[in-house]
């Protein structure tokens, strides 16, 4: 049975969903709308204006040249990287657009100071509000023009109604005809009527697109569930080498441009700390890492009592827990207490992003309980991951088994997009304390 690539909910062939249709959109109100509002609507500076960064981009002698072509540059990569991003579900993709944009046009401004080039602050400034407005407002009219899933009846398809993102339309008739607008949505692995399988079959001739169901799920809860290791149900066994060897070296990279940065804000973390409580500044403590290897987790202690990891009950935090400090209460929530594994990292021990590490006790009595939890380590642990920034702190083992398929989604789609995406959503669960314990 051919299987197209799943899409975010409500891609499809109406013209709002179209990389055409957002092209135009934003580029006429992004880019040439605050360009003419600049200029006072002045056609001759606009054409100058394209003859000369056609001739030559980032020209030093022409502001008006430079800030177009910028602006041009922010809108058309905003536009490539959210169209990738929705391929990533655990959010609508509306909370990354001003981020997204933002470090573009910031990018784009540290560009014009190194080379001190010429730039107008009102096209720049009209473009980023008019290109963000732009942008909801193609993600507004998405949602209102999105189609809906046309499911087959039989096998596990079930699991498909309790995802409440999802518009679906039970079928139950296999006529071609009849369908509404949409893709289909079938247990492929399913024994189905002969009628349902030649209806499948005409759908994906006639070019409607055909999912697996538990391709929508996972694509659609950004978990991934194992039932058993094999290249069927989960692919590769093994990620990317060639990317696992890249992503070590911007790792390392990242650490030795972040450290000189943090390190005054680190001084005066230590600073409190040893105002607010007594005891060590650090607070180390043996956790499971990559590959199975046991490593010391660095940290700024943000408890009363120390742990090494070796006690199970101890290892685990509860909501509201009297042991916490007032400093540490503010380090937790806005992850600052994570800085200190910086150092974890330039060991090698720890990668920006990945599944959080577990203390050894924890690691032990889940890999116990809960299968193939050890798979997780194929992969470095992060400061922060994919789980993290869905899903927040876990103690029980239900949820740490739905921490787990989070981890199984990172490790089957680990790449430098997917961890983009999280380091974007790290930022909004550091100002909003998401998941804290």
């Amino acid at each position: 049975m051919l299987l197209a690539k799943m899409p975010a909910v409500g891609e499809g062939h109406s013209f709002v969903h179209r990389l055409r249709f957002e092209f135009v959109f934003v580029l006429v109100l992004g880019v040439f709308l605050p360009t003419l509002l600049a200029l006072g609507f002045n056609a001759d500076a606009l054409l100058v204006a394209f003859d000369l960064a056609k001739s030559n981009p980032l020209t030093s002698g022409n502001a008006i040249s430079n800030s177009l072509f910028g602006a041009l540059a922010c809108a058309l990569a905003t536009l490539l990287v959210l169209r990738k991003f929705r391929q990533y579900p655990g959010g609508a993709i509306a909370r990354s657009i001003l981020p997204v944009l933002a470090s573009f046009y910031a990018g784009f401004l540290g560009l014009i100071i190194v080379l001190r080039l010429e730039y107008s602050i009102s096209i720049l400034a009209l473009s980023f509000v008019l290109t963000l407005i732009a942008r909801y407002a193609i993600e507004t009219l998405r949602r209102t023009n999105g189609l809906f899933f046309c499911v087959v009846p039989g096998g596990k398809v079930d699991r498909i109604r309790k995802l409440t993102r999802v518009p679906i339309i039970d079928l139950h008739e296999p006529r071609l005809e009849i369908l509404p607008r949409g893709p289909l949505i079938a247990d492929l692995h399913a024994d189905l009527d002969p009628a349902w399988e030649r209806l499948i079959a005409e759908a994906a001739i006639a070019g409607r697109p055909v999912y697996h169901y538990r391709q929508v799920w996972e694509t659609e809860t950004g978990r991934v569930q194992i039932n058993h290791l094999s290249e069927n149900s989960f692919g590769a066994l093994v990620p990317s080498l060639i990317y696992q060897k890249l992503k070590r070296s911007v790792d390392l990279l990242a650490s030795i441009l972040v450290l000189p940065v943090v390190a005054p804000l680190m001084a005066i973390i230590a600073i409190l700390i040893k105002i607010d409580s007594r005891g060590s500044v650090l607070f180390r403590q043996r956790r499971m890492g990559f590959r199975g290897k046991v490593f010391d987790v660095i940290k700024f202690r943000t408890m009363t009592e120390a742990n090494d990891g070796e006690d199970r009950e101890k290892s685990v935090t509860l909501t509201d827990d009297l042991r916490i400090t007032r400093i540490g209460r503010f380090l937790r929530k806005t992850r600052l207490d994570e800085l200190p594994q910086i150092v974890n990292i330039l060991r090698g021990e720890m990668s920006w992003i990945g599944p959080r590490p577990e203390a050894v006790s924890l690691s032990a009595w889940y890999e116990a309980e809960i299968p193939f939890y050890r798979y997780r380590h194929i992969v470095r642990p992060g400061i922060t991951g994919w789980a993290q920034v869905n899903q927040g702190h876990v103690a029980s083992l239900d949820e740490v088994d739905d921490k787990l398929q989070y981890d199984f989604y990172y490790i089957k789609h680990l790449s430098y997009w997917l961890d983009i995406v999280i380091a974007l959503r790290t930022l909004r669960v550091m100002l909003s304390g998401f998941g804290a314990k």
